[in-house]
């Protein structure tokens, strides 16, 4: 059962995630998590998909399709949703199907965090979208009008979570000596600010980069909640902080003049240089550096978010700069940073010139987005006006390196970098195309968002994002036609514009089982042909896995495991996109696999139990040590699969000891011999996703069916994600570990 809420800010205290490998559970849909209830939320066109099985933060996106023309001028026949959903948070689209009125899209679950998103709609692809925002929700980014803010509570978000008993926000009116008219800043004051308090208070000020507004500190960059946060746990001493507007050709008047005596007169806060920090973001981190070079006395303590030096900066006096500053910090996103290397470029400028500074490293999970600068901010007001001891980089954060690509058009791609960077790259034949995107499993657990590339000045496109561990597939989809990525080796049979490729690590479930093991330590696939009795085509082929060190003339013979692809795929999927090879040999490496033969065998277009009976074990024992005793023989299959795997089952009780269904469907016919499938069944155990596969109520009713014969089963964990690789993944990794353990 699933429903929809409207989502809040509300802090969730406890959260459920699938752990592959759980311990097995037989359970029926009545063990499943009960309805959370509904609650409201800014834009109304967002709902949280509440379901019964513990996934939660899978949100619908809905459009009522009479709320376009009204927004854009036009009827849009491609309609999305846009945001920071891929991988690092790049912004990424989401096509929404069109359904009785509405359009709409699902993703999720989404990790803890704050997202920003917009709609939009073209009236073909190889047209311009034009973005919209829900008339009915409020205002949030200034500077992006057509955008809305979710945040998505949770682990790991705490620090930018809403908290009771927090500090003020207020603008600050004054009138500007360089514009010649009246300006306005944003100022936060903290918890309990006292007027008169003897002793003022610090005040750290805030630039932004350029194209923003000052105001995204609090919309997008969510700094009353972190210094929300911070001062109310005691992790950031006390202070005023001032979001003072960098649009200005005279940024040291606009600040020294301007902004730091409007602030002083009508806040209790210090007038002493060694009070005050400043910093900023891109542009507003060259500004803020510059100012610490140019007012060396004004400022004890700055940092440069994203940052990098103005060329026409006067000659550093470091001796000066080392005398009055406390706090010099360089913070950078990964090398998806537009200013990563620039940041490179600082930091060895201040070491050539003696300046002494500190270095947050380079932040690997994100680039040049609100979510690194959250983060820097984060770090940087907990260092400002005491002594913060370790003045190293933050946990995990990567030294500063030069980062260059390899030159366009000389090697297959995409280029991975050691960190999990991948370049995706076209050639020059789409130079003429308006619309350009990567469209593969980069969402949240294995969705499939288009994410947009950028077009380069020799007519190629490009798109680097990071992305963490697994395997992947993806096509180029230009202007709405798909496209394969040529430089890319790799071919899928079923899919012939689809590429794959691995991004090796154990950071995450799919990476470690889908990184390759040492040469030594894997198994051999080879292809085996068989007859068919499918009509017109007697010859088929199968893939076959065997482990390291098989020995066809054993005495004891191989356990079997015959392992089904899904519908519109063939005999090769479950090696060329599943990477099963990769996840049967990490589990025999790590000594939790029995060792057996694997046949993945095409069950397109035949009756699959008489070529399964009939030609494909036959064709198996005949050219593999393998066992015919049912206790030692397993299937299992994806989508289609599962309903071969399924009917074998119901059909040919006590053939297979061992059966796996996933994203299943194919409840048990009237004649189904219960007592012969319970005796003759060591294992049946059934997988789904979440509300997001469309099998998953077909799995659902399946599991209630079982109950009601009274058919000996196991419902694992649901795994969240759609009707996906990802999905199926994780559901053979738990399912290998329980074959064949006696």
């Amino acid at each position: 059962m699933t429903m929809i809420r409207q989502e809040t800010s509300a802090v969730r205290s406890a959260r459920w995630r699938w752990t592959a490998l759980a311990t097995a559970v037989a359970v029926g849909t009545g063990s499943l998590l009960a309805v959370q209830p509904a609650a409201a939320e800014e834009d109304p066109w967002v709902a949280e998909v509440v379901q019964d099985n513990g996934v939660e933060d899978v949100y619908r996106f809905t459009v009522p399709n009479s709320a376009i023309q009204p927004a854009t001028g036009i009827t849009g026949s491609v309609v999305a949703v846009e945001g920071n959903f891929a991988p690092g948070k790049t912004w990424t689209t989401l096509n929404m199907g069109s359904s009785g009125g509405n359009w709409s899209s699902t993703i999720g679950p989404l990790e803890p965090g704050l997202y920003y998103y917009q709609y939009s709609a073209r009236p073909s692809w190889n047209q311009d979208a034009i973005g919209f925002r829900n008339p009915g929700s409020p205002q949030e980014v200034t500077s992006h009008p057509t955008w809305n803010t979710l945040f998505v509570d949770g682990p790991g978000a705490e620090w930018l979570a809403d908290v009771p008993g927090g500090g003020q926000l207020q603008d600050l009116t004054y009138r500007s000596t360089v514009t010649k008219a009246e300006r306005s800043a944003l100022v936060w004051t903290p918890p309990g600010f006292d007027v008169d308090r003897a002793e003022p208070y610090p005040v750290l000020y805030l630039l932004q980069d350029e194209g923003q507004s000052y105001r995204e500190w609090v919309e997008l960059g969510r700094l009353q909640q972190i210094l929300d946060n911070l001062a109310l746990s005691g992790d950031a001493e006390p202070m005023v902080v001032v979001m003072a507007d960098g649009e200005s050709d005279n940024i040291t008047r606009e600040v020294i003049n301007n902004v730091l005596p409007a602030t002083e007169k009508k806040f209790n806060v210090s007038r002493k240089g060694e009070d005050r920090a400043i910093a900023g973001i891109g542009r507003g981190a060259a500004q803020a550096l510059g100012l610490m070079i140019e007012k060396e006395r004004e400022f004890a303590n700055v940092g440069s978010f994203s940052g990098y030096l103005d060329p026409n900066t006067r000659k550093i006096q470091s001796k000066q700069i080392n005398r009055v500053t406390d706090v010099v910090r360089l913070y950078t996103g990964n090398v998806t940073d537009p200013r990563y290397n620039a940041t490179v470029e600082l930091a060895d400028t201040f070491t050539s010139a003696g300046v002494e500074f500190q270095s947050d490293g380079s932040d690997p999970d994100t680039g040049g987005t609100w979510d690194t600068w959250q983060k820097n901010l984060h770090d940087f007001a907990q260092r400002v006006f005491r002594d913060s001891g370790d003045s190293g980089p933050s946990e995990g954060h990567l030294p500063l390196t030069p980062h260059s690509l390899p030159a366009a058009g000389t090697t297959p791609t995409p280029w991975i970098d050691e960190n999990g960077v991948v370049t995706f790259e076209t050639g020059t034949e789409f130079a003429n195309a308006n619309n350009v995107t990567v469209w593969g499993n980069f969402g949240p657990a294995g969705s499939w968002p288009r994410t947009p590339m950028v077009k380069q000045d020799d007519g190629r496109w490009r798109l680097t994002m990071p992305v963490e561990a697994g395997s992947y597939y993806y096509k180029f989809v230009v202007e709405g036609s798909d496209r394969k990525d040529t430089a890319n080796p790799t071919t899928v049979l079923s899919e012939p514009n689809w590429s794959t490729f691995q991004v090796p690590g154990d950071e995450t479930l799919r990476g470690e089982y889908t990184t390759p093991v040492a040469p030594e330590a894997r198994g051999e696939v080879t292809v085996m042909s068989y007859t068919s009795v499918a009509t017109g085509n007697p010859t088929r082929s199968a893939y076959v896995w065997t482990p390291p060190g098989y020995d066809p003339e054993r005495a004891e013979a191989y356990p079997v495991f015959y392992l089904q692809h899904g519908g519109g795929q063939t005999w090769t999927d479950w090696i060329e996109v599943g990477f099963a090879a990769q996840i049967l040999d990490n589990h025999l490496a790590k000594g939790d696999m029995v060792p057996m033969v694997v046949v993945m065998a095409n069950g397109n277009g035949v009756n699959f139990q008489n070529e399964l009976f009939q030609q494909i074990i036959p064709a198996t024992e005949a050219a593999y040590n393998t066992s015919a005793d049912p206790q030692n023989r397993a299937i299992a299959g994806l989508s289609m699969g599962s309903g071969l795997a399924l009917n074998t089952l119901y059909q040919y009780p006590g053939e297979f000891a061992y059966v796996g269904a996933m994203s299943a469907f194919s409840n048990p016919p009237a004649s189904a011999d219960v007592q012969a499938i319970n005796d003759g069944t060591t294992l049946l155990r059934i997988y789904t996703g979440d509300v997001q596969d469309f099998t998953y109520q077909n799995t659902l009713g399946l599991v209630n069916a079982l109950n009601a014969r009274g058919i000996d089963h196991e419902f694992a964990p649901v795994i969240p994600g759609p009707h996906s690789w990802d999905v199926w993944q994780k559901a053979l990794i738990d399912f290998l570990p329980r074959l064949f353990q006696g």
